[in-house]
């Protein structure tokens, strides 16, 4: 299995932190919030990963990330986003390289409190079709949000709804098999010009493939705004995350 991390984005909503850096170069704890999405893909077992960049300051990712051996990494590839039209849009970006294998994307912006392997070896069990993650929030109005049925099961997902339809935000964590490169040409730019992934998970769930699981840990999206970048940083802290990365980084030393 693959895994992808989405870095582009111009990062509005932390400006002006944002002004002259890319959004996933800035400090979570003690680390760059980049650092966070490669260490929960690498926790899970997965170590062929491509990052999408975009946005202020691409190149520096190649600079801080190197080939990956600080994360025990042999190669990290990496590819362009040059305009930032959506989560969906990125995806065709990395179709040669996922090569009709399954594949984990994780927004650069998700800290998660603790691992995702066991979803991971969910979905390699899975039959077909596609996976999402879940948490239970206060507010979930600025994502997308999941209505689920009293067997836990998604009746649908929609897409920052004005009124509340539920407290479970589907997460930047989304797994797919090869049917998404078959749903993304059917895509069409929403309201915002963009092609929505929500549209994608949607498209799974009229099929009857898509299942869902609900973390037990926290979660933050550090690039929502100022106040959840700090609160993002907490559960770094709260949670010790990156320990794989602590290990090798004091075997090297």
């Amino acid at each position: 299995m693959k895994g992808v991390v989405l870095a582009g984005g111009l990062g509005t909503r932390l400006w002006p932190l944002t002004k002259v850096i890319n959004k996933h170069l800035l400090p979570v704890g003690p680390y760059p919030m980049i650092y966070y999405p490669i260490g929960m893909l690498v926790d899970a077992g997965i170590g062929d990963l491509m990052i999408v960049t975009g946005g202020n300051n691409a190149g520096m990712f190649l600079e801080l990330l190197g080939n990956g051996c600080e994360f025990g990494l042999e190669h990290i590839n990496y590819t362009h986003q040059a305009t930032p039209a959506g989560i969906a849009d990125a995806l065709k970006l990395v179709e040669h390289f996922v090569n009709r294998e399954r594949f984990v994307v994780i927004l650069g912006d998700n800290v998660i409190g603790g691992s995702i392997r066991e979803h991971v070896e969910g979905f390699a069990r899975q039959e077909r079709g596609a996976k999402v993650l879940l948490a239970k929030v206060d507010d979930p109005s600025d994502t997308g949000v999941a209505v689920l049925d009293d067997a836990g099961r998604v009746t649908k997902i929609v897409e920052k709804p004005k009124e509340r339809i539920s407290d479970h935000a589907v997460i930047g964590v989304y797994m797919y098999d090869e049917l998404v490169w078959d749903i993304l040409p059917e895509l069409r730019p929403s309201g915002r010009g963009e092609l929505e992934i929500t549209d994608v998970n949607n498209a799974y769930l009229e099929r009857g493939l898509l299942t869902a699981d609900v973390l037990a840990c926290d979660w933050g999206d550090a690039g929502r705004s100022p106040d959840y970048l700090f609160e993002a940083s907490i559960i770094a802290r709260r949670n010790k995350l990156l320990s794989h990365f602590e290990l090798l980084r004091r075997g090297a030393g």
